[in-house]
């Protein structure tokens, strides 16, 4: 059984990536309109309507914006941990109550014929996690909003055979911009967001660990550019001595709309 997994949309102004295998379909998160999840969702050739579910990371706007109307529409099963039930409910427009589903990090869940198991993450939420998503031996994690590389997280996705990876920000970037001094100080704390260096040094570990494939993603559109992003993990992967194409794969995630389908494989 083949896993498979698609980025539709990966910035600070929305993101949800679609995953599934030959027996269901999941989102996690769905930070965009219902309308536009849906579009690509069907340029993937995916029905909504058969979507299992979707997994919350948690409660900020850029990753739920289109969970409640998406869950209404289609009697979709929405999956998050307590705390960010608690944050996002009265956000969301009303989710049916056999809809609402409480689940906790480090404790196994099967959606759609697939193995999910959420872990912890440090980011300013209430309750924050990524997701390990299994099928066919072959395992995916999304480890995104994540203020800085700890063992804790990097443990649970250093498992997996393909990783999407934040690398939102460049911090001279950052600093030099627009942005108000008290979010470049959220942004640069360690519950803010991963920086484009950090992010190249988890992503060795990761492929030390056994990843083949790295996908980056959530990046700053004021802070960051997809080639600079790309450029500073390709530079940290190659002094830890991987060899991009050999060893492991490397590409960044579109901020608005469809960055192509992958299959996990295991073992590259």
């Amino acid at each position: 059984m083949e896993l498979r997994f698609a980025p539709l949309f990966s910035g600070s102004s929305g993101n949800s990536i679609y995953v599934g295998c030959d027996s269901g379909h999941l989102l996690v998160d769905a930070g965009v309109s219902c309308a536009r999840v849906v579009a690509e969702l069907r340029r993937l050739g995916v029905d909504p309507a058969r979507l299992a579910g979707i997994l919350v990371t948690h409660e900020h706007i850029d990753h739920i914006r289109g969970v409640g109307v998406l869950s209404r529409r289609y009697d979709l099963p929405v999956y998050a941990t307590e705390g960010t039930w608690t944050a996002m409910e009265d956000k969301l427009g009303g989710v049916a109550l056999k809809n609402a589903r409480v689940h906790e990090p480090l404790r196994d869940l099967y959606v759609g014929g697939m193995n999910v198991m959420a872990f912890d993450i440090p980011h300013d939420a209430a309750q924050p996690v990524g997701y390990a998503i299994s099928a066919g031996g072959a395992r995916l994690s999304v480890a995104t909003d994540i203020g800085c590389v700890r063992e804790s997280w990097l443990n649970v996705a250093a498992g997996s055979d393909a990783v999407v990876l934040e690398s939102n920000y460049d911090p001279d970037m950052l600093r030099a911009g627009p942005y108000p001094y008290a979010l470049k100080q959220r942004i640069l704390g360690r519950r803010g967001h991963l920086a484009n260096d950090d992010a190249g040094r988890a992503a060795l570990e990761l492929v030390k660990g056994g990843a083949r494939q790295i996908v980056l993603g959530h990046l700053s559109k004021e802070n960051n550019f997809p080639a600079l992003a790309e450029k500073s993990c390709a530079l940290a992967l190659a002094d830890g001595g991987v060899r991009l194409g050999d060893d492991a794969s490397l590409c960044v995630a579109e901020r608005d709309g469809l960055t192509g389908i992958f299959s996990v494989r295991m073992g590259f």
